[in-house]
């Protein structure tokens, strides 16, 4: 019992388990408030959507690390969701269809991909999606999510995130954030890496009040609009939208095979089958509850590896402490109004740093793997493709019909889509050797 209870109070566990709060922090506070403008909620209504999605956050990190996977690997709201949703609700804003009838298709469509996923892991079907995920098809998804977040990122590190122009104040501060962290991850030693990141944040923090605008701290919700069950709409069901989020919770479901598969080398494991099914289990119950809740649904991060790789902690009690952490920033408002006051910039930079690790786990996964002018396009082309879409304004695809045009332009999905066809139909070790 000692062995365990010592390192809980040591100072260094809850100074890490603090770092992971941040990145948890980071990577959730600017989806909420996105998707509750995008349904036109009112500032309280943002408060509330934003502390559940802290709250559940917290509490599907933990499920887990303690039923699921059981490694130190986020289980936050799932890039890959967000992106459709928004395009979904910009989609249906341009057609003529109500929110109210979007956002509650929406969630018809996430509670029947969760009750998938869900049947998907008691069958034990994952070890399906593992042959179908070949190393390049996870390289081609590390570097399509790579280069959607960095964008994202990069945005925000600018200013650009309420306005049209950059912001020089801001990006001077966030290209000196990124030198700073990078300086420190590559030279720094001991605890000092190891803390990367929580210091870049805490500079950043500072400087942004002090130096450039301050930032107010958001309402405070009730207690009871944490709870709000269908906070989207009504259950409705409009076939489009829910046929787009059901194959949306299909193909983000490939996120679990992509994270277990590029964590293995960093916990030198090798995840079994069983990982797989109580992965798929939990991601799905999540999905479910996200969908009864009005929450982005949720995946394993795979950008955790970025995380993981720059702070080199890979412990499970700094990661449960964070969890724990974040769930009561979740239920104590005032916190959460506290914290809302990290700019978005500072968290965009910081978090930019953090994720070019996944660039070198993308080349990790294709070392020993030979490209001809023949077999090149087994990598090229969905990850060409993919980027090409990515850059493509959403309002492009408005001709397209309803069911299609939330899949079609979203980058990652078809990048990927066309990779794992491209991985299983054609055989390239014949081509090679022709």
């Amino acid at each position: 019992m000692r062995s365990y209870v010592l390192p809980l109070f040591h100072a260094r566990q809850w100074l890490a388990g603090s770092q992971w709060l941040l990145f948890m922090f980071a990577n959730t506070v600017v989806i909420p408030v996105s998707v509750g403008s995008a349904l036109h909620m009112g500032p309280l209504q943002i408060a509330g959507f934003t502390q559940r999605s802290f709250l559940y956050t917290g509490l599907a990190c933990l499920l887990q690390l303690f039923l699921g996977h059981r490694l130190p690997i986020l289980e936050g709201q799932s890039g890959v969701w967000w992106g459709v949703i928004l395009s979904v609700l910009i989609g249906a804003k341009a057609a003529g269809v109500p929110l109210l009838v979007a956002g509650g298709s929406l969630e018809t469509g996430i509670v029947l991909s969760g009750i998938l996923i869900m049947l998907l892991g008691a069958l034990g079907l994952g070890r399906f999606l593992r042959t179908w995920f070949t190393p390049v098809a996870t390289s081609v998804f590390l570097m399509l999510l790579a280069t959607e977040l960095i964008s994202i990122f990069f945005r925000g590190m600018l200013g650009l995130e309420n306005q049209t122009t950059i912001d020089l104040k801001v990006s001077l501060l966030s290209l000196v954030l990124i030198v700073v962290v990078v300086w420190i991850t590559v030279k720094g030693r001991g605890a000092i890496r190891n803390f990367a990141i929580l210091i870049g944040i805490a500079i950043g923090w500072a400087v942004y009040q002090w130096g450039i605008a301050p930032v107010h701290a958001a309402p405070v919700a009730s207690f009871a609009q944490l709870f709000q069950p269908l906070a989207w709409g009504p259950f409705r069901f409009d076939t489009g939208i829910v046929l787009t989020a059901v194959i949306t919770g299909l193909i983000n479901s490939t996120n679990t095979v992509a994270t277990l598969e590029s964590v293995e080398p960093l916990f030198g494991l090798r995840a079994s089958d069983a990982m797989y099914r109580r992965s798929l289990l939990v991601t799905g119950f999540n999905t479910v509850v996200s969908g009864a809740l009005g929450l982005v649904p949720y995946a394993p991060y795979t950008s955790s590896i970025g995380f993981l790789r720059s702070t080199q902690i890979y412990g499970k009690i700094p990661f449960a402490l964070g969890a724990v952490m974040f769930m009561l920033l979740g239920f104590i408002s005032p916190l959460s109004s506290f914290f809302s006051t990290l700019p978005v910039s500072v968290g965009d930079a910081v978090l930019l740093v953090a994720y070019l690790q996944l660039f070198g786990s993308a080349l990790q996964k294709v070392e020993g793997i030979s490209f001809t002018p023949r077999t090149i396009y087994r990598i090229a082309l969905p990850i060409l493709l993919g980027i090409a879409l990515l850059a493509t304004p959403s309002s492009a695809w408005l001709s397209v019909p309803s069911a299609m045009r939330t899949f079609i332009g979203n980058g990652l999905l078809v990048g990927v889509a066309i990779s794992i066809g491209l991985e299983n139909l054609v055989k390239w070790d014949l081509i090679e050797n022709s």
